[in-house]
């Protein structure tokens, strides 16, 4: 059998440990790597924490009600655009009211300024009078003001009102009972009391539980409820940061007559209602308060959406006719000329070799921020990437067709429309059509660096480290439309290489 097969019992080394010598030059070099990048100190730096919050983020919104510490009552102050409107009554906040006596602190009187000097002809010399074509000492006619009197401080006033002595918040998996200068936090069977000292300083009563935290000692203490949120207590406040699954107010923004209604109410209104508005119909001015939604800007991002849109077809269509005829120039078998084809393929190399993301930031200094940067980009990146696919065809194509077009007497041209065009204009327009649909991703990329449509908008949800819902809204269209845009494209794809009907 050995001397029948000396192949099998006789392989070379490499034959016999490739896979194993494989495997460890792969493994060697993901522990570079590992070593190299600082991998494992980088997940040891990482701040997981602000991370997960920042997911939550995108598929939730927080409500943040403060509640300020005052001697013998509390008051309680939500931000000027809260979710909830503009008097928040939200059932999670309960706040126990007594009348209590306010005190108003003493304000200063302003002090009186002495008028200004009437001054003629100044004896040199001469302090605080006035002289000129008047007898020493006469009255100058302006009131004398006494520079050394004391500055009188208006009397402290007070008075009885009906305020919050207590306010005590729902976290969902815990609660916050807050006094004037002592709170009280509760998750699950673990409590704990914090006091205010009048040093300014937070401190517990007994031991902390681990999700109390302690920063820095006598400085605020952060209190984490999990997803529900979070309590930061300060010494001269409480910052609620009470979390709620879903996105506040992406229909309508709280300035619209819609808001905090029922869809049944809003349809109701729409259909049969009597006009909110007199001169405009309660579907239009739905549609209008949807659109303009101050917090989610849907009107905007549907623009955005489209200048993206067109940004892509508009870059792959030019990119196309420039490619097309170009490629033809490029091909060897179609244009024998050496210097024609080594020009327009190094024009082609130096086309595709500056990143799409590179060319964006040229054209945005040239044009400045707006769509025109991006379909540029597109332009001159597909126009180098098309062209080399497109002579690449071109010189393996079946040269019979061409020499039967040629033998009946067509001139060059006519050779080229019917034996080259037929066979290469499918998997030219596969091409162009699969580039359309990657374009639609790559347009959101390079609208970051200015070059206008949803990736701009994209970036500056995200700059404010706090929309972190919006742009979880913008991913999902943009998720969206690439959908819609890959299976258009795999469609016709398939129809023109002869794989599938519409």
């Amino acid at each position: 059998m050995v001397g029948r097969y000396p192949e099998v019992f006789n392989r070379s080394f490499l034959t016999r440990y490739g896979k194993v010598l494989i495997a460890a030059a792969v493994g060697l070099y993901l522990v570079f790597a590992w070593n190299l990048f600082a991998i494992g100190q980088v997940f040891q730096r990482g701040s997981w924490d602000i991370a997960g919050s920042y997911l939550a983020d995108w598929v939730s919104y927080e409500v943040r009600p403060d509640v300020v510490y005052h001697d013998g009552y509390l008051e309680v102050e939500f931000p000027k655009y809260s979710p909830l409107g503009s008097d928040p009554k939200p059932d999670w906040l309960v706040s126990e009211e007594a009348e209590v006596t306010v005190i108003t602190k003493a304000t200063q009187a302003a002090p009186v300024e002495a008028p200004p000097e009437v001054t003629g002809f100044m004896v040199p010399g001469a302090k605080g009078t006035s002289t000129g074509f008047m007898a020493p000492g006469a009255a100058t006619g302006g009131a004398a003001v006494d520079s050394g009197s004391p500055v009188q401080a208006a009397p402290a006033t007070s008075e009885r009102k009906i305020l919050p002595v207590s306010v005590n918040v729902d976290m969902g998996s815990g609660s916050v009972l807050v006094e004037p200068y002592r709170v009280t936090l509760t998750r699950g069977a673990e409590t704990v009391v914090l006091n205010i000292e009048s040093d300014g300083i937070v401190r517990a009563d007994g031991a902390m539980p681990e999700w109390v935290v302690n920063r820095r000692d006598g400085e605020k203490m952060i209190a984490s409820f999990g997803f529900d949120g979070r309590v930061e207590i300060e010494d001269d406040e409480v910052k609620i940061r009470q979390r709620f699954l879903g996105w506040e107010n992406f229909v309508f923004d709280t300035s619209s007559p819609f808001w905090n209604r029922g869809f049944g109410d809003v349809m109701s209104t729409i259909l049969w209602g009597e006009r909110i508005k007199p001169a405009q119909s309660n579907l239009s001015l739905a549609v209008d308060n949807f659109l303009n939604n101050a917090e989610w800007q849907h009107g905007d991002v549907y623009i955005k959406l489209g200048q993206t849109i067109v940004m892509a077809f508009v870059g792959t269509l030019f990119a196309t006719a420039i490619a097309f005829p170009l490629s033809f120039m490029a091909a060897r078998n179609i244009t024998p000329s050496f210097l024609t084809n080594q020009v327009t393929k190094r024009l082609f190399d130096f086309l595709r070799s500056v990143d799409m993301l590179i060319w964006a930031l040229f054209f945005t200094r040239a044009f400045g921020p707006g769509p025109l940067a991006g379909i540029s980009a597109i332009f001159f990146t597909d126009t180098g990437t098309l062209g080399k696919l497109y002579s690449e065809a071109l010189e393996n194509i079946d040269e019979k067709q061409r020499e039967g077009v040629r033998s009946l007497g067509a001139n060059p041209v006519l050779v080229q429309r019917f034996g080259v065009v037929p066979q290469v204009l499918p998997v030219f327009v596969s091409q162009s059509l699969y580039f359309w649909e990657s374009n639609t991703r790559s347009a959101t990329i390079i609208g970051a660096v200015g070059a206008g449509g949803i990736g701009l908008k994209l970036w500056e949800a995200m700059r404010t480290n706090a929309d972190w819902e919006n742009v979880a809204y913008m991913v999902l269209l943009i998720l969206l439309v690439v959908y819609v845009f890959d299976t258009i494209s795999s469609r016709l794809r398939g129809v023109l290489i002869g794989r599938g009907q519409v």
